[in-house]
């Protein structure tokens, strides 16, 4: 069902991951020059699938095992994702390299996979539930 709770949560990290990418910057250089998520195509790429596998598993809500697969598959790519910041944090020697401020997009996967283990453990509850009912029968 559309009313869920997991819908709502699924519906943040479509937010998140589709539109605030946009509005909130990864990085600033040492020219001052600042750098969204859509000037770098593999970043852009990865918050626009997560994106993408929020609102495919929100329509999913029929088959609550894929819907808990596609939320693990999300937060492995937020992971990836995540991964791929902090390599570049850390291979950026401050002034001297490209990245002089770092941004408040980089902690966004951070949030969406709070936002999916939520999803995640609301699924599960709901998958309980059912087999629970099953057993009665």
């Amino acid at each position: 069902m559309l009313q869920r709770i997991q819908t709502v949560y699924l519906l943040i990290v479509a937010i998140i991951s589709g539109g605030l990418i946009f509005v909130f910057d990864l990085w600033t250089t040492a020219n001052e020059v600042v750098v969204f998520a859509k000037d770098e195509l593999v970043v852009f790429g990865l918050f626009l699938g997560s994106a993408l596998l929020a609102l495919i598993s929100i329509f999913s809500y029929k088959n609550r095992k894929s819907q808990f697969m596609l939320g693990r598959l999300n937060q492995i790519l937020n992971l990836i994702l995540l991964g791929f910041f902090v390599y570049r944090i850390l291979t950026a020697s401050g002034e001297a390299n490209d990245v002089s401020e770092k941004g408040v997009a980089i902690f966004l996967p951070v949030i969406s996979i709070v936002f999916l283990i939520l999803s995640n453990r609301a699924i599960k509850r709901d998958e309980d539930l059912v087999k629970s009912v099953d057993r009665l029968r």
